[in-house]
C-alpha cells in the first residue's frame, strides 16, 4: 500500500541525482516517530512529518513551531514522505524538486492524545481524515501537545496548554543547528 502512497513522492524525484531516499525499503519503529527538518528550499521553511501508519505524513510550517500556548502556525500539507526521510539530512541537487539544504532540526516519537480520549479514541489514521490530529511530542527541542486542524486545504499547527508551553523560548530562532549533526544550513549547504 505504501508504494501508492509514495506515487506522487517518486514522480517530482530523480532518484540517480538526488540523495533523497526512494522509499524502496520500510523501516518499522516500535513508537511512532516525527521529524522536522529544515529546509532552505525556495522559501526557509520546516517540514513537520508524522509517522501515520506507513509513511510520513508532511506539512510545510514556514514559521517553524511555536512554543507559546495557543499559537497557530500555517502547516501546508505535501505530498506522504518514505518513513526513511526521517534520517535525511544534506543538500538536495539544484534543478532537482526542492533544491537546497534540508537539516533534521528535531526529531523524536509522539503519542496519539485522540487515541488516549476515551469518548475520542480516534486512531491517527482516523484523525488525519477528520482534520484533526492532537499529538504530544517528545522531541529534543520541541514537547508537549500540539493540534493540527484542516481549515479548508491548508492545516494550523497549535501549540497546547501544557508544562511544556513557554512563550519566551523561541527554540526557531535560539537553536538553530541540526540534532543529528550540530551542522547549520549553512555548513551543510557548503559540505554538499
Amino acid at each position: 500500500m505504501s508504494n501508492k502512497k509514495l506515487e506522487k513522492y517518486k514522480s517530482k524525484r530523480d532518484f540517480s541525482k538526488t540523495g533523497e531516499p526512494s522509499g524502496e525499503r520500510r523501516k518499522k519503529n516500535p513508537r511512532p516517530l516525527f521529524v522536522i527538518q529544515k529546509h532552505d528550499a525556495q522559501n526557509l521553511h520546516y517540514d513537520l512529518r508524522l509517522e501515520i501508519g506507513d509513511v510520513l505524513k508532511s506539512w510545510a510550517v514556514p514559521k517553524g513551531p511555536s512554543t507559546g500556548t495557543g499559537d497557530k502556525r500555517l502547516a501546508a500539507p505535501t505530498e506522504d514522505h518514505p518513513l526513511e526521510y526521517a534520517d535525511f539530512e544534506g543538500v538536495i541537487p539544484e534543478e532537482e524538486y526542492g533544491a537546497g539544504p534540508v537539516m533534521i532540526w528535531d526529531t523524536g516519537t509522539y503519542r496519539n492524545l485522540r487515541a488516549e480520549d476515551e469518548e475520542d479514541g480516534m486512531d491517527m489514521d482516523e484523525s488525519y481524515k477528520d482534520g484533526k490530529i492532537k499529538v504530544w511530542l517528545n522531541g529534543k527541542k520541541v514537547k508537549g501537545g500540539y493540534s493540527l486542524i484542516k481549515t479548508g486545504k491548508d492545516w494550523l499547527l497549535i501549540k497546547m496548554d501544557d508544562r511544556e508551553s513557554d512563550a519566551r523560548r523561541n527554540p526557531v530562532r535560539s537553536e538553530p543547528a541540526s540534532v543529528k549533526t550540530g551542522r547549520t544550513l549553512d555548513e551543510i549547504r557548503e559540505e554538499g
